[in-house]
């Protein structure tokens, strides 16, 4: 497992630093994204089982990870139209390989509860990060954002109010609306879409995740 870590570490480092040379950007547009690839390998060699093999699965959603490292950079730049494209690419493939992971996970029975919470974690990343971007390019409002902070806004509710923690029935529901948020914001990043057309999209995202949440929430309060 730790040599899986390294080598993302190590990916992470080549690819930001290719990206930078390539988009010209700043130096400085590094440090928050190395800042956290280190972190989270703190983080990924502390909570992962010992002894346990990562696995194939856990692999590419450490890929995801990593793209989300390069997508970090464009938050401190302003956003051009070859910066927009690449940033929408860069979006649209790590949205793809959320079906990969899952795929890997389902062909060789390698499911197990860190992977799925991993894979849940980095599905939040993508989405407040996403947000973000559709954000600071100017594509929609700062409402957008929504769409990444109500995982969060959940969890530090569930400090506080121990009945949200309860574990949720599974649901073709939720998995429909996780999807289409991979689908429509990195969409709405893209320069060829009109500006009125990505602020539907947003507007269909965050709708959609509101509604979603409030049946789990609603589940959970009254069940």
């Amino acid at each position: 497992m730790s040599c899986s870590i390294l080598t993302a570490v190590a990916l992470s480092g080549v690819l930001t630093l290719l990206a930078r040379q390539w988009l010209d950007l700043p130096w400085l547009a590094l440090l928050p994204s190395i800042t956290l690839a280190l972190a989270g390998a703190l983080l990924l060699w502390a909570r992962f089982p010992a002894g346990v093999d990562f696995g194939w699965p856990n692999r590419v959603t450490l890929l995801r990870a990593v793209l989300l490292l390069v997508l970090l950079m464009a938050l401190w730049v302003p956003i051009d139209v070859r910066l927009a494209w690449a940033a929408a690419l860069t979006a649209a493939v790590a949205a793809a390989l959320d079906a990969v992971d899952g795929a890997i996970a389902r062909r060789y029975g390698q499911h197990s509860a860190f992977g799925a919470r991993f894979d849940m974690e980095t599905d939040g990343a993508f989405v407040l990060l996403t947000a973000l971007l559709v954000w600071h390019a100017e594509r929609a409002g700062l409402w957008v954002v929504l769409c990444g902070l109500l995982r969060p806004a959940l969890l530090v509710a569930m400090r506080y109010w121990p009945q949200l923690s309860r574990s949720l029935p599974p649901s073709p529901r939720r998995k429909r609306v996780a999807a289409l948020q991979m689908v429509l914001l990195p969409l709405a990043l893209c320069p060829l879409v009109p500006a009125p057309v990505s602020v539907l999209l947003c507007a269909v995202a965050v709708l959609s995740l509101v509604g979603s949440f409030a049946v789990d929430i609603h589940w959970l309060v009254t069940a």
